[in-house]
């Protein structure tokens, strides 16, 4: 990895958690990527472990949970632990879960509700965090018209 890993904030304002992020899973497999998605909760992992197989009725994101037989094989590993068991690139923060180490990583992708002012106020301060760490940091905003514009 050449220097820190870049973290991208994501400010959901139009499109809720569940349409957004298979739209950023496959940008990021795209790339050759693998990810490793970390919530808070198990009900949330529980919900798009279901949710990534069928979340359009011509695609879906194979995945697996962390802990199943093969985990460290997945191109997209759902998981509550700060580890990176399938050597992922890209690591993807939901419901504001904890970063932990970002070693390894390439790009750190952390998602929230723009409409939650906890949510808003986790994020800003997260935003300070990375970046008096040295993390380049950028912020992402729903367009009006196109997909996510870069802001800062």
């Amino acid at each position: 990895m050449a220097g820190p890993c870049e973290v991208w904030f994501y400010h959901l304002e139009r499109t809720a958690l569940d349409q957004a992020l298979p739209e950023l899973l496959e940008k990021t497999l795209a790339r050759g990527w693998k990810a490793v998605v970390r919530a808070r909760g198990q009900d949330r992992l529980d919900h798009l472990d279901g949710w990534l197989w069928s979340w359009r009725d011509d695609a879906f994101l194979a995945h697996g949970l962390a802990g199943e037989p093969q985990a460290g094989r997945q191109p997209i590993l759902l998981t509550l632990d700060q580890d990176n068991a399938n050597g992922a690139e890209a690591l993807f923060l939901i419901d504001g879960a904890e970063p932990g180490s970002l070693e390894g990583f390439q790009r750190c992708i952390l998602l929230f509700d723009g409409r939650d002012e906890s949510a808003l106020a986790g994020a800003r301060e997260r935003w300070r965090a990375f970046k008096g760490a040295g993390h380049a940091v950028s912020y992402w905003k729903q367009g009006a018209e196109r997909g996510w514009e870069k802001q800062a």
